[in-house]
């Protein structure tokens, strides 16, 4: 690749990184208002702070997770990408091999009404007017001081353009997955569970930002309850900023809370607050062995904080015999069968002290496990006492009569690997 004659791409103020929008792999233009709205609706840019916290916790654990690696950021421009300058900036610090960026064709992106190629762009020799428009774009960074500074970092990357537009499921960024030990990027959500699909098909360490409500998901609770990939560090349970292309509706409330947290709006970008997004891996951190502190469920019935535990203790399933745990908190550590607790669960599930035995959404492993069919009467039971969930007889869900007939929200099933 030749070198590009450029600006320092240090000097841009761009703090965010832009990912492709949900579109077919080809024959998709930025023709159609509609598809442009709902591609803004899937663009969410990453901030630097967040990938600092992520990125220390893997490091903090292992040192040496990025040495002699290459590392992938699929559609992470360094123009615009917090990831591609994050990485940039620790090439040499992290002891990177090779450092590859990939960007998505603004012609492929519905989002992109209009496209302004930057200085960094326009002003190399390999510039095009036509494949700046239509074809992705490949960022390198080698352990090659080519501008003989002395250091090595983001003023040597070299660049060429792709010979297609830069979506992950190309053969051709396919081929760079491959190439790669450790992908890190924050894909669509739309195409999370695709995005998830082609990494774990390309065996690859991994980091990706995505929705809570996804580890619930029948192609990903597996890959979860397998210990092939698991929660990150942080962002767990607290709010994820993200920068999104005007025009996209935000939730005033989320709005405000980004700007009480330190994004204000800019000139490019408005920022919103997601509570429920966070980070998905198979990089190992300490957080994820650090074991939880219970009390036994004697000590839980005397003196638990919440008022559905203290005083009555543990309720059985009326179709599974299973207790039911209503606070992760409250899981008693001396119970040695099975237990039902909310997801939120996953935030701190710790391998080497619980063992996930199966989701209790997914219907398939409540029948595999033995879960009883809810039948006539609990159904009847649960809407005469006012229940207005989609609940029918042949569903195999978990079902409590106390304090009324109801069906606990999103529950796990899990069980000590050793009772204290």
């Amino acid at each position: 690749m030749s070198k590009a004659k450029k600006r320092s791409l240090t000097e841009s103020n761009v703090e965010t990184e832009a990912t492709p929008a949900e579109t077919p792999v080809a024959g998709y233009k930025n023709s159609n208002l509609s598809a442009a709205k709902a591609a803004k609706n899937d663009e969410f840019y990453t901030q630097w702070a967040d990938i600092e916290r992520e990125m220390n916790a893997y490091l903090e654990y292992d040192p040496d997770v990025f040495r002699d690696k290459v590392v992938l950021l699929p559609c992470d421009d360094p123009e615009w990408s917090n990831f591609a300058k994050f990485f940039a900036l620790h090439f040499t610090d992290y002891g990177i091999k090779k450092l590859i960026s990939t960007s998505y064709a603004p012609d492929s992106k519905p989002a992109t009404l209009s496209h302004q190629p930057t200085l960094f762009e326009a002003e190399a020799p390999q510039f095009d007017e036509t494949l700046t428009r239509t074809n992705g774009k490949m960022f390198v960074i080698e352990r090659s001081d080519i501008n003989g500074d002395g250091v090595i970092n983001i003023e040597d990357l070299q660049w060429s353009y792709l010979e297609g537009d830069g979506d992950f499921r190309s053969p051709e960024v396919t081929s760079l997955r491959d190439e790669a030990d450790i992908v890190l990027t924050n894909p669509p959500f739309s195409l999370f569970r695709e995005f998830l699909a082609w990494l774990v098909d390309g065996n690859v360490k991994f980091s990706i930002v995505g929705s809570s409500n996804a580890t619930t998901y029948k192609e990903i609770f597996p890959l979860i309850k397998d210990n092939k990939m698991w929660k990150g560090a942080t962002a767990n349970n607290t709010d994820m900023v993200f920068g999104v292309p005007k025009g996209v509706p935000l939730k005033e409330a989320d709005q405000m809370k980004a700007e009480r947290l330190g994004y204000p709006s800019t000139d490019e970008h408005d920022f919103t607050r997601l509570g429920n997004s966070c980070w998905f891996t198979n990089l190992d951190h300490g957080r994820r062995h650090e074991p939880l502190q219970l009390m036994t469920m004697t000590d839980n019935k005397k003196f638990s904080k919440h008022k559905e535990v203290q005083g009555t203790g543990y309720q059985t399933y009326d179709n599974f015999d299973a207790i039911e745990v209503p606070f992760v908190d409250a899981i008693p550590s001396d119970y040695k069968g099975l237990m039902g607790v909310p997801v939120t669960f996953l935030d701190k599930y710790n391998p080497d002290q619980f063992e996930i035995v199966f989701s209790a959404d997914d219907m398939e492993q409540t029948k595999e496990f033995g879960v009883t069919p809810l039948g006539e009467k609990r159904v009847a039971d649960y809407y005469k006492a006012g229940g207005t969930g989609g609940n029918s007889k042949g569903h195999r869900k978990l079902f409590l009569y106390s304090p009324r007939p109801w069906v606990p929200f999103k529950r796990i099933v899990i069980r000590h690997r050793i009772v204290s």
